[in-house]
């Protein structure tokens, strides 16, 4: 009993330091006051609050179920007790210790508020709003009720709603860091990226450390193509937090945005060691930039699935067969609009046999509402916006239209979608054409490609069912427009008489050693010329600096600013060659020179990413500008600008088979791509499970 005052006394002395939030010192200071009076329910309650502050969950959970034994009705220690069993996972346990308290007290505040958090946790945001809002009935003006509130608007996509919930609690607590965090994740939802910027540099402000709120800022960045901020803030995020999943990936690849080279083969070789670890070190889109095979691209793949977008139990699709007159096809997007994916499958879309399939696209991105969109939402037979719906209520709808086959278009590109997919929204699940690689995921039953970018002998290094499509997996649109009018090489900044050069591929495809091997072809052909996309200013200066180090003058390197694609298509003709880049080739860049006439030689890399433009040439009739090695790339490469007369051939040659040969032929294309739909769909009526086909060509139907 003499204990007591002095027990008494560090307990006020832990009060004040708790509020102080010296926390560190007063859970000792309530550890020692605890062992001058054992078993103090209030003390162990503060105690086990400190606990919580400093995220030492299982500690608060142990001092919470102590109090418990002795009084099962102890409402602090069940609301302490909830919270912990919140932040360990346990969000049913928590359920259950809320309810224990509104048995009692119908309308308590904090009980309500955990509730609605362990609610949201189980993935019933329409409970939890009810909940937050019965807090607030009872306590209006509750600050965390009120955060909370607009989490579960934001996860209903009522993104309007959440913002006024967070600016309601911001009103209250201008330095609710999460809030703001938070209200700048809504707000780049909605497109309002400069205000989403703010809002996370003023959760910066208050946490200068914190890695969710670096991260979400980089992609806002990434959006507003700020890149060299980019750069500074996934440094800050890797200091921040060394192992915050795929940051090395982030870092770099905002580096080869700017053509920001130095420890290039050091990060390269670090990031593909940690993929080989099973490590979140890259995302499966920015690890095809600096990734040559094929099995560390599936392994990567595998990690993110395992991660992100793990198979949801139970499956929204549950073996239904729907034997429809037609066979049902989705295509699902977020780049329905004037992008590279549509101006290359518009035509299918447009041609698709409407006696045997119905066409459904799914936008998941914005409406753009420019020409491309018009044009594709007048070519299906129905075209649903859902860009503001959840990956579930998208999943569920594909299940209530019945889809047979539901495409992704997307794959791990920006806008991916990838949790509709993870839910079974369909009987044949596909991934095609946005992705050059395999998704890592047993849910997408097949990939399209051909022999050339999915050889056989590498089929075991995609998760999905391949099928190999005759000619080329690359769709085309034969009625792509070319500007009737071509720049002069004065309007475009180009020499009169000199070789061009070209490389329209996004500015971080460019690799150094590709880079060195240009430098010494500028060399080697005198009054040549490099030709470039115009992506960023950073990437501009670094390009002309890296040359000037290469002992080329800077200005032989031109830079071409974006334009609109029929005229991009056109000064394409003021080009001689077109160099591919390596590990990443150029996609629809290739099939932009090859439309527009200008010779593209590449070298064949070692998985799907790198092989595209050989897939492209063999589909064209073009197949020797392919090479296999760097030495006969920068020796045909070579040859080519110094024999007009060799370069000459080939381009009549070029222009006579883009009409004659299969790569631009959407309509045979669309023979094959059916006939592959009818093999899939036909296995699945039957219960059987994917295999891998050779699609049978249809070239005389």
């Amino acid at each position: 009993m003499d204990n007591l005052p002095e027990a008494q006394r560090l307990f006020l002395d832990a009060l004040a330091l708790h509020e102080k939030g010296d926390l560190e010192q007063a859970k000792a200071t309530y550890e020692q006051a605890l062992k001058l009076a054992p078993g103090r329910a209030s003390v162990t309650n503060n105690l086990a609050a400190v606990c919580l502050a400093l995220n030492q969950f299982a500690e608060a959970q142990h001092l919470c179920e102590g109090i418990l034994e002795n009084n099962p009705e102890d409402d602090a220690a069940l609301l302490n007790l909830a919270h912990c069993q919140i932040r360990l996972g346990l969000a049913a346990e928590a359920l259950v210790s809320c309810e224990k308290i509104l048995k009692i007290s119908p309308d308590h505040p904090d009980a309500l508020n955990n509730r609605g958090n362990a609610l949201l946790a189980l993935k019933r945001p329409q409970n939890a709003l009810a909940d937050y809002d019965r807090a607030l009935a009872a306590r209006p003006g509750y600050v965390d009720a009120l955060y909370n509130r607009g989490n579960a608007l934001l996860e209903l996509v009522r993104v309007e709603e959440a913002l006024e919930s967070y600016d309601r609690a911001l009103a209250l607590k201008p330095d609710h860091a999460d809030a703001l965090y938070n209200r700048g994740n809504a707000l780049r939802k909605i497109g309002r990226l400069e205000e989403a910027l703010a809002s996370y540099d003023g959760a910066l402000a208050i946490k200068p450390g914190d890695a969710s709120v670096l991260n979400n800022r980089g992609h806002v960045l990434q959006a507003l193509n700020r890149r060299e901020e980019l750069i500074e803030n996934f440094q800050r995020l890797l200091g921040a937090a060394p192992d915050f999943p795929y940051v090395r990936g982030y870092l770099l690849h905002a580096q080869l945005d700017c053509c920001e080279w130095a420890g290039y083969d050091q990060g390269v070789a670090q990031i593909i060691r940690d993929v080989r670890a099973g490590q979140r070190a890259d995302s499966p889109f920015h690890f095809l930039a600096i990734s040559e095979l094929a099995t560390d691209q599936l392994q990567c793949a595998r990690t993110c699935v395992a991660d992100e977008y793990p198979a949801a139990s139970p499956p929204v699709w549950r073996g239904e067969r729907y034997n429809h007159a037609r066979i049902r096809v989705a295509y699902l997007s977020a780049d329905l609009h004037n992008h590279a994916v549509p101006y290359l499958i518009a035509g299918l879309f447009e041609s698709h046999d409407r006696a045997r399939f119905e066409i459904t696209a799914v936008s998941l991105g914005p409406d753009r509402k420019d020409e491309m969109r018009a044009r594709l939402e007048a070519g299906v037979d129905r075209f649903i916006e859902v860009a503001n719906h959840q990956d579930g209520e998208i999943a569920s709808l594909l299940r209530d239209l019945e889809i047979d086959i539901a495409v992704d278009l997307q794959g791990y590109t920006r806008g991916c979608r990838t949790g509709i997919f993870s839910r079974r929204a369909a009987p044949v699940q596909v991934n095609y054409l946005g992705y050059p690689g395999t998704m890592g995921a047993e849910y997408l039953d097949y990939i399209l490609g051909d022999r050339h970018v999915i050889p056989p002998e590498h089929s075991a290094c995609y998760a999905e069912k391949v099928v190999w499509l005759p000619h080329s997996y690359q769709v085309n649109d034969s009625k792509r427009k070319i500007a009737e009018r071509t720049p002069t090489r004065a309007e475009l900044g180009l020499p009169e008489n000199g070789f061009v050069f070209c490389c329209f591929n996004n500015n971080y495809k460019i690799a150094p050693r590709v880079f060195d091997l240009w430098m010494r072809l500028l060399d080697r052909v005198q009054g040549s010329v490099l030709w470039l996309l115009e992506d960023n200013e950073a990437a501009k200066r670094n390009l002309r600096r890296a040359a000037r180090q290469r002992g080329v003058a800077p200005e032989r390197l031109v830079f071409a600013p974006r334009v609109k694609m029929e005229v991009h298509l056109a000064r394409q003709r003021r080009a001689d060659l077109f160099l591919d880049t390596l590990p990443y080739n150029a996609h629809v860049t290739a099939s932009d020179a090859l439309w527009a006439g200008l010779p593209l030689l590449t070298r064949q890399g070692g998985a799907f990413a790198g092989r595209v433009a050989t897939s492209l040439l063999n589909a064209v009739g073009m197949e020797e500008l392919v090479t296999t090695t760097w030495d006969d790339y920068e020796q045909l490469a070579l040859n080519l600008a110094t024999d007009a007369e060799r370069l000459a051939g080939i381009k009549a040659r070029l222009a006579l088979n883009r009409t004659t040969h299969p790569l631009f032929d959407t309509d045979r294309f669309r023979r094959h791509i059916e006939a592959a739909y009818v093999v899939m769909w036909e296995r699945a009526e039957r219960g059987q499970p994917p295999a891998s086909f050779q699609c049978p060509q249809q070239d005389y139907l």
